[in-house]
Parts: C-alpha cells; structure tokens; sequence
C-alpha cells in the first residue's frame, strides 16, 4: 500500500500568503467513512487510506513524505460586512496530489485545530457538520453540481464543547482544485500589495482557467462569471440553498465550497432561509443570483490594480463585464430550468410557464423536488399541492406547449433523490449514538439520485409535520 505523493504549489508562494503550521493531533482517531471512488480517481490508495498510516494522516496526527501542512489567510465580506482577515481558522491544507487524468487536488483537513486565524475558536469540528458536508458535498457531485468533495471522515476520540455542551469531534478531509477565494484575492487588494495580487492571479489561471494569460486580470473576472452563473443556475434547478454566500465563500473556479448551514428545500418558497445566521434573508433561495452579482463585483473591485494604470478605463472595462450577467444569468437558469419541465430550445416566451408553475408550488406548499420528479416522471404532481386544481390549471397550458414529453429525459435532470434536511439530521442523531447505517445508506443511495431505488422510497418522502428542519447551524 502506497502513501500519497504529495506536493504544495501553494505553500511555495510568498509566506504571506498562508501560516505553516501542524494540525494538533487527536487522543484517539477512528475511521467514519473512506470515499473509495474518489481516492481512485485522485490515484490514491484506498487500503492505504485505511490503513494504521492513513488514519494516521486523515486525523493529522503524522504527515506522509511531501506533505507541506498550511493554513490560508483571506478576507471576505460576511454578511455584507468586512472582515479584513479571515483564513483558515479550522483548516489545514496538506498539499496537493496529481490524479491519473493530470488534475490536481487539493487535500484539507477540516476540524483539524486552531491556526492563527480562528478568531477565538477551537479550531475543531463536531460529528454533525462531517455528516452534512461528506453527505451533501457527494450528493451534489452525482447531481452534476460542481463541488469540493469529501474524501474521508474520522473521529477524533475528543469531546469539543458547543453550546448544546460536550459534543464527539470529527475532521472532514476535503478535497477541490483548490481552495482559492474571492476573498483571497480581497485580502491581498485591501492590503495594496499588488505584487502578491499579480502572483495570485496567475497562480488561479493556471489551476483553473488555463487558456487565459496569466495576467489576463478582466478574461479572468469574466470566466469566473461565467462558471459561477453555471453554479448559482444549478443549485436554483435544485431547490438547494447556500446559506452562507460570504466573498470568502465564494470560489473562483466555480465550485461549491463551504457546506455550513445549507440545505435543500421541501416546500418551495423563493423567500425560504434555513440559517441560523441568516436573520434577515441575506442569502435566501431567491436571494442568490443577486448576492452572486454583489460577490462578483468585490473580486472585480480587487482585480482593478491588475487592469492597468488608466484607473477609470479599468473601471469601465470591469463594468463591462459585469454588465453581461443578467443575460448570462437568464440563459442558465433557461437552460436549467426548461429542461425540467420538458422544454426544448430557449424561447423566452416559455419563461412565463415556470414562473406560474413555482409560484403555484409557492402558494400551495408544494414540495420542489417531488413535484418536478412527478412532472418528469407521469406521476401525481398534483398531490403535492394544497388545492390540486391550482396544478390542474397549469397543466392544462403545459400539455398545450410540451405535446409528447421526453419522460426519460425529464427524470435525468428531475432528481427522485436529494439530501434532505430531516433525513441528515437523523442521520446526525443516530451516528452521535454510535449508529451509522443511515449515514452510509444516504451515501449510497445518492450516488444515483436520479433513478427511482424501490428500496429506499422512505428517503424520497417529504418530512412529516413533526421532522421537520426549520434552522441549520454552522457548527462552528
């Protein structure tokens, strides 16, 4: 069995740009779960990750050769406000392997101990958020959604304290393309230090967007647009709220990072908010292409030193770009959200038709990811509504406009599964009592989520008045 092979591009930038430090080891690791699909495609040994070596490193107690452990300093707005120095306060990037197919990844421990940007944390992550992220981030991989992953998962044999009291430790390790921010490149602007903005910039483009020069500062803004357009558009195809759509967590290669308190809606409602943090709606479902756009102009904001001398021309270039979202943004969420319902093409006049579709599902307690499987599917999508002839009335126009519906080609991008929120929270309860087969059975029932599993029908139902989840937590 072989150990990684292990290298840190990052951790060769300027020191100014991450701490180097050791995760604090744990009394007494033990293996929750090895993701032994994605450690063959990153090339890695999964008997290995198993093995006395591998728990070893997964719970940040030794460092295999090459091994370069860091934590990355950024900054973020968060929740509107700023924050000038962030970084990875729970984190610890061990360093990068190289895949069969020539991509990199990024190896981070999640809950492996404080770092000098824990701003008075512990540094350290209980059972429950590990549940959620390895559940979720893998679920939103076989939805088609562009993530970080989970690799693995252990417990750490500590008790951290939260304010529910004494609570089971747990690390994540999380793996991506990188971990780079908008937040990152923020940090560095606030700091007017343009020549690290220049190394990160060209660090970013060729890890993410290589066909770009490496001083391409406005082709870069623009492509991360563009990839996070793609995002935002398949997580509203999904009913899946962020919860935290911080700077900080906002990723510029267009991928979805930060699993705190997100979750997937049952009943559709566009104002619907699951964060505990979140008091005023910030990052509500329907909120999320409008904080993506105010996201967006905080990196151009910082990317403007790297645009050229001729300050008010950066300005107008950068505007430029930003001005192209709307219509980015209406083209995916069309091509996202007309394929739903069986639409071909991108006839604008067909907008009309999902919009009076979510807002009957909106003011009839419809549930989203039932009711569009059920579209897909022939099925009964009008039980899912209060009054059922508000579904009758929109179906009645729909049959007119979509003839012979692709049913098969409905159901693959119609999801018969989603990680939903009362399923993870027992999930959470059940593995705090030492039980995980819930856990694993969500693992692998959403590896397929969109075909129909007999087996598992209790995981398509919507919760019962008394299971459901109203509020998520960081875990923090």
């Amino acid at each position: 069995m072989a150990s990684p092979a292990f290298d840190n591009s990052y951790a060769r930038l300027p020191e100014r740009f991450y701490t180097r430090l050791d995760p604090i080891p744990v009394r007494k690791p033990r293996s929750l779960a090895v993701n032994d699909g994605l450690a063959s495609e990153m090339g890695l040994d999964p008997g290995w990750l198993r093995s006395e070596d591998g728990l070893a490193m997964l719970a940040g107690n030794a460092m295999p050769d090459g091994a370069s452990p860091i934590a990355q300093v950024y900054a973020g707005h968060q929740f509107g406000g700023w924050s000038p120095r962030l970084g990875d306060g729970r984190a610890h990037l061990l360093g990068e392997v190289q895949g069969p197919d020539g991509r990199h990844w990024d190896i981070q421990l999640k809950g492996s101990g404080q770092t000098p940007y824990s701003r008075m944390g512990d540094g350290r992550a209980w059972l429950g958020p590990v549940i959620r992220e390895y559940v979720v981030s893998e679920a939103m991989q076989a939805l088609g959604v562009p993530t970080t992953r989970a690799l693995a998962a252990v417990t750490t044999g500590e008790d951290i304290l939260r304010e529910e009291g004494p609570l089971p430790g747990a690390i994540l390790t999380r793996v991506a393309p990188s971990h780079l921010r908008v937040g990152t490149f923020q940090y560095f602007a606030s700091q007017e230090d343009e020549e690290a903005l220049a190394t990160l910039l060209a660090f970013a483009i060729e890890r993410h967007y290589p066909g770009l020069a490496k001083d391409d500062a406005l082709g870069f803004l623009n492509a991360v647009m563009e990839a996070q357009v793609k995002l935002v558009a398949k997580w509203m195809g999904l009913g899946f709220i962020h919860g935290v759509m911080n700077t900080d967590n906002t990723h510029i290669g267009g991928i979805t990072i930060d699993y705190g308190p997100c979750a997937f809606m049952d009943a559709y409602h566009p104002a619907k908010v699951f964060s505990s943090i979140d008091q005023f709606g910030r990052y509500a479902y329907g909120a999320q292409p409008q904080i993506l756009v105010w996201n967006l102009a905080q990196l151009a904001t910082s990317l403007l030193p790297l645009m050229g001398d001729d300050t008010d021309k950066s300005v107008k270039q950068a505007e430029e770009v930003l001005r192209r979202y709307g219509d980015l943004y209406a083209t995916a969420w069309k091509a996202t959200f007309f394929p739903k319902i069986g639409l071909t093409g991108d006839d604008d006049s067909d907008i009309t038709l999902v919009q009076d579709l979510l807002s009957r599902m909106a003011e009839n307690q419809a549930d989203f990811t039932r009711t569009f499987r059920a579209i897909a599917t022939g099925g009964a999508a009008r039980d899912e509504f209060v009054d059922p002839t508000a579904f009758d009335a929109w179906a009645h126009v729909w049959k007119d406009r979509v003839t012979s519906p692709d049913h098969d080609q409905m159901s693959g991008v119609n999801p018969a599964f989603i990680p939903r929120n009362h399923r993870i929270e027992q999930a959470i309860q059940e593995g705090l009592k030492g039980d995980l087969s819930l856990f694993e059975r969500l693992n692998a029932v959403l590896t397929d989520p969109f075909t129909d599993q007999p087996d598992h029908v209790d995981l398509q139902a919507a919760p019962l008045e008394q299971e459901q989840v109203t509020r998520t937590f960081c875990g923090t």
